[in-house]
């Protein structure tokens, strides 16, 4: 048995990489915000699933959903630390709210972190010992776009906090890398087609890929043994501005 968790399950991208996970014979926790749109992951994937509603940014959820991953299964083999947000694109940097900055900062930096603790504190201890983390960078982890402070520094952020897993997880046999996403087509990127702002300050359209190909990528990097790993993967649509940007 196979255990994965993927974070923002119940759409875009996250829905993507649990029904290709769900594919390659893993069980499945959902979390997310909305507990419907879970359920609705869950009934496409028809089997072993455990939709959780939580909080990413509260410890205290955190250590809720991962007590009844250990209830349900007993262990955890794979983390997919998907959720995250962002502000307003359309506001200045200098008139962003710090409730705004808050929000995007403890969904996508302290929401990520609190689920690698909850993994490493099952993983080291479950037989055989070990698993895989892989979080959800960003182009925005290399380069910004315009009007994007609070994604942007937390995206570059989880790179760093990738690294710093990546090496405390040695010891317990935990592999953890990141895949940088560009464009995929979701929900979020439908505003891509009409047009994005660049950083020559024009409005211009965008390439998107589809999402299916995103869960490949992911479904890769899950299907390897433990002694190796992916560390840092960029997959994006292959015409859109991140190469010469800016």
């Amino acid at each position: 048995m196979k255990v994965a968790l993927v974070t923002g399950a119940g759409s875009g991208i996250g829905r993507a990489i649990a029904l290709a996970l769900a594919a390659e014979g893993f069980s499945l926790a959902l979390a997310g915000r909305r507990v419907e749109k879970l359920e609705e992951t869950a009934a496409l994937i028809g089997k072993d699933c455990l939709p959780v509603s939580v909080d990413i940014s509260d410890a205290d959820s955190v250590k809720a959903l991962f007590f009844q991953i250990g209830q349900r299964w007993g262990r955890l083999d794979l983390l997919f630390n998907n959720a995250g947000t962002g502000a307003p694109g359309s506001v200045l940097l200098e008139d962003i709210r710090a409730s705004d900055w808050q929000t995007v900062v403890g969904t996508n930096l302290s929401g990520a972190f609190f689920c690698i603790q909850g993994a490493f504190q099952m993983m080291k201890t479950q037989k055989p010992m070990g698993g895989r983390i892989i979080n959800n960078g960003s182009i925005s982890a290399h380069v910004p776009r315009p009007n994007s402070a609070p994604y942007t520094a937390t995206k570059h952020a989880m790179t760093g906090l990738t690294k710093s897993a990546a090496l405390d997880g040695r010891k317990y046999n935990i592999a953890v890398g990141q895949i940088d996403i560009g464009n995929a087509a979701s929900v979020m990127t439908d505003a891509m087609a009409t047009g994005m702002p660049q950083a020559n300050g024009t409005i211009a359209s965008e390439p998107v890929m589809d999402v299916t190909i995103v869960a490949q990528a992911v479904r890769h990097m899950a299907s390897l043994p433990l002694e190796a790993n992916v560390q840092f993967m960029t997959v994006m649509a292959t015409k859109m501005p991140f190469i010469g940007r800016g």
